[in-house]
C-alpha cells in the first residue's frame, strides 16, 4: 500500500538500462508528499543487454511495480537517456519571433549529425527573448524511434504518459531546484556517466561516456578473476582507496575506472572556462552534485573532491518532499537512484 492517499498525484518512472524506478508524489496544501516508491533491478544486470531491448518485459515490470507499491495515480512523466539526446545552446542574431522556428531548424541542420526527419526537435529561449540582436536558445534533438518505443511501452500499461523529457532536466528539477549558481551535475548510472555544467538551471555543456557502475564491476572481475556478482560486492564493500598505499588491488582497479570519469569532468571544465574568457567573473563553477546508483560508492566523494580540488556533494532529491521521518535512513540510501524518477514526478505534479 502507498504511504498516503494519492487522489491528486503524479508518477515519475525512470526506465534505466538495468533498473526501473517508480515514484508517486501527492500535492497537499501546496506541499509535495511521497505517496509511494518502488524499484526493480534486472536479474540479467550482468549482461550487456539493457531492458529497452525487451519492451514487453519492461511493460510487465512497470505494471508489477505499480501494483505492488500501491500507487493510485494514472498520469506519469518519464525520461529519455541523456546520452541519446543531442543538445546545444545556439545564438540567433536579428531574428524576429515569426522567423524563430525556421531559424532554429536551420541551425539544427548544421549541428545535429542525423537527418532532421529522424529527430524530434525541442527548443527553449533561455536568454534575451525580447532582444532581436541576440537570442539564446537551448536546442534538443531526440530520435523519433526511441520516443516511439517509450510511447508504445506506456500504451500497453494502464498508465498515461503525459510527458517525456531528457533525464538531465529531471535531475535539475530534483537536485538543483531554484539554485541559480553554476555547478557540475554528474550522474553515474549502470552503463553510462552523464556530466553536465548547469548555469541558472540550464545544462549549457554536456558529456556522456560509456563508463558506469557496471564497467567498474567488470574491471574488478577481470583483475581478480571472480564472477561479476562477487565483484559487485567487492566494489560496494571496499570503494576507493584514497590513502594512496597502492597495496590493495581492488580499490586500485576501481580508481582506474573512476579516473576516466575524472578526465571527462576536467575536459568539460576546461571547455567551459575557455568559453567564458572575457565574461563576468561571477560564473565560476561552485560545486559538483553527484547522483546515480554508484554515487554512494565508499570514499567516492572524497576522491573526486581531492582529484578535482572542488566541493563535491551527493544530491538529495528528497529535500523538498515530505515523508515519514522513520523512512529517512532508507530514503537517504536510495536517494541517488531515485533522483530522475523524483524529478519526473515533480514535473507532473507542479
Amino acid at each position: 500500500m502507498g504511504l498516503f492517499s494519492a487522489n491528486n498525484s503524479y508518477l515519475g518512472i525512470d526506465i534505466g538500462s538495468f533498473s526501473i524506478k517508480l515514484v508517486e508524489l501527492t500535492k497537499k496544501k501546496g506541499k509535495m508528499e511521497l505517496s509511494t516508491y518502488a524499484f526493480s533491478e534486472n536479474k540479467k544486470i550482468f549482461t550487456d543487454s539493457g531492458w529497452l531491448k525487451d519492451s514487453e518485459y519492461v511493460v510487465k515490470i512497470i505494471e508489477k511495480l505499480y501494483e505492488e507499491s500501491g500507487a493510485t495515480g494514472k498520469m506519469a512523466v518519464s525520461t529519455i537517456p541523456s546520452f541519446s539526446v543531442f543538445s546545444s545552446i545556439i545564438n540567433l542574431h536579428n531574428v524576429n519571433k515569426k522567423d524563430m522556428d525556421s531559424a532554429i531548424e536551420w541551425e539544427a541542420k548544421k549541428l545535429i549529425p542525423l537527418p532532421l526527419e529522424e529527430m524530434a526537435l525541442g527548443s527553449e529561449i533561455i536568454k534575451g527573448a525580447d532582444n532581436k540582436k541576440n537570442t539564446k536558445v537551448f536546442l534538443t534533438g531526440s530520435p523519433k524511434k526511441l520516443i516511439k518505443k517509450y510511447i508504445n511501452i506506456f500504451r500497453r500499461t494502464d498508465i498515461n504518459l503525459s510527458s517525456l523529457e531528457t533525464e538531465t532536466f529531471s535531475l535539475i528539477r530534483s537536485l538543483v531546484g531554484s539554485d541559480k549558481s553554476t555547478l557540475v551535475l554528474i550522474q553515474i548510472g549502470s552503463s553510462n556517466t552523464d556530466i553536465s555544467i548547469i548555469q541558472e538551471g540550464i545544462p549549457i555543456l554536456n558529456r556522456s561516456i560509456d563508463i558506469g557502475g557496471l564497467a567498474i564491476t567488470k574491471a574488478i572481475s577481470n583483475s581478480l578473476n571472480v564472477g561479476l556478482p562477487r565483484a559487485e560486492q567487492f566494489k560496494i564493500d571496499l570503494g576507493i582507496n584514497i590513502g594512496g598505499s597502492g597495496g590493495d588491488v581492488i580499490p586500485k582497479t576501481i580508481a582506474t575506472s573512476i579516473n576516466s570519469i575524472i578526465n571527462e569532468i576536467k575536459y568539460l571544465l576546461n571547455l567551459y572556462n575557455n568559453s567564458r574568457q572575457g565574461d563576468k567573473a561571477g560564473a565560476n563553477v561552485e560545486k559538483i552534485i553527484l547522483t546515480g546508483g554508484s554515487a554512494m560508492l565508499p570514499n567516492l566523494v572524497d576522491y573526486l573532491s581531492k582529484s578535482l580540488n572542488m566541493n563535491v556533494i551527493i544530491g538529495d532529491p528528497w529535500s523538498r518532499i515530505s515523508y515519514p521521518s522513520e523512512l529517512k535512513p532508507v530514503l537517504e540510501e536510495v536517494g541517488p537512484r531515485f533522483a530522475i524518477a523524483i524529478g519526473s514526478a515533480i514535473k507532473g505534479i507542479k
